[in-house]
């Protein structure tokens, strides 16, 4: 797509893959009939995660006879959110919209959805799933549970059963890319925005091939990413749990006073270990909890990209149009200040290696 082209685009789609070859080839008989019904420029950007099967080849394979297809490879497996970043750091249409190649999601509501933003001004419309009888119930119990305590830590904003399937304007997209977020978790950035936003509601469908790609470490993974990054209520939690722990101790010591008196020692051994006990529990959790948030501030500090572009199949025009995220994650200031200080420690060949190095492919700094 060249860069004329680019400027008139109406939509993008994002579409994060990894492992998905199986899916593929009826993603896209789905996908193109719709986007073609919609009589305007579009481009569907296919985020390849650093796949290990035939994902990039067959990519590579349809964007032969599709040419709004268009494929961004990262490097390396770097995760469902840092590849939905990837898509929106180099979308190019006025609106920008997000699918799984699963299939869960129906591609056909994607035109409802850019026409309820067109029609009511909208910059954020969620796809809301009404209809979850296709999952296990286990992950409807679980997925019900995330919902329930997200919105009472972070607030009625989220809406319930909305996941990644969602249209964005251009101006949600910026100010997104404006966010100097490291761990991101967009089904809660999103409502944070706090842009006029709608709903078009869905039933969920069956997955059309391969496994799912979310196993129970990463929803669980993805549960504490969205509680310790958006509420500070898991240390109100430790601190309640010290306050506990202390009126614990003074009854305790109370007790154990009392049988002390009486002379009846040895049967206060149950009582002391049960104590030891909880008040080791306590601060056995209390250290857990600080360490997540420490854990976020040591990746915040380090500042590294959340992923490396091997291949953007657009070519120069698609680099030239998508501006690195980094760069709008560090103020101008810390950016000024740590130039001159790279400059001096490294080698002038040194720095040329390392940027035809990361420059390889891309034409972006990897973000």
């Amino acid at each position: 797509m060249t860069a004329a082209a680019q400027e008139g685009t109406l939509l993008s789609v994002v579409v994060p893959m990894y492992d998905e070859e199986d899916a593929l080839p009826a993603f896209a008989a789905r996908m193109r009939p719709v986007l073609d019904g919609l009589g305007a420029r579009y481009e569907v950007l296919a985020v390849d995660d650093g796949s290990t099967d035939k994902t990039a080849a067959l990519l590579r394979d349809l964007s032969a006879d599709w040419p709004e297809l268009r494929m961004v490879r990262l490097r390396r497996n770097s995760g469902h959110q840092a590849a939905l970043t990837a898509g929106l750091d180099h979308a190019v249409g006025a609106y920008v919209a997000s699918i799984d190649a699963d299939l869960q999601d129906p591609p056909e509501k994607i035109p409802d959805m850019l026409e309820l933003a067109r029609r009511e001004g909208l910059d954020i419309v969620y796809g809301v799933r009404e209809d979850r009888s296709t999952d296990t119930g286990f992950k409807r119990w679980t997925a019900g549970g995330y919902y329930w305590l997200i919105r009472r830590l972070v607030g009625r904003q989220v809406p319930s059963n909305a996941g990644d399937f969602r249209l964005l304007s251009r101006e949600a997209v910026e100010a997104l890319r404006e966010l100097p977020d490291q761990q991101r978790v967009y089904r809660l950035l999103v409502p944070w925005l706090g842009f006029p936003s709608g709903e078009v509601r869905y039933v969920r469908e069956e997955r059309v091939a391969g496994s799912t790609k979310y196993p129970l470490t990463k929803m669980v993974r993805l549960a504490l990413d969205s509680i310790t990054g958006f509420s500070a209520a898991p240390l109100r939690l430790a601190t309640w749990l010290g306050t506990v722990a202390f009126f614990t101790c003074l009854l305790l010591l109370a007790f154990c006073l009392t049988v002390y008196l009486v002379g009846a020692t040895v049967p206060g051994w149950t009582s002391l270990f049960v104590g030891l006990l909880f008040i080791g529990g306590v601060q056995l959790i209390c250290v857990g909890l600080l360490g997540e948030y420490v854990a976020r501030i040591y990746s915040a500090v380090q500042r590294r990209p959340a992923y490396f572009v091997a291949e953007d199949t657009a070519g120069p025009a698609g680099r030239t149009a998508a501006r690195p995220a980094v760069r709008s994650a560090i103020r101008p200031e810390v950016r000024s200040e740590a130039r001159p200080e790279v400059r001096s420690e490294a080698r002038p060949e040194a720095r040329s290696e390392a940027r035809s190095e990361a420059v390889d492919g891309t034409g972006r700094a990897g973000v």
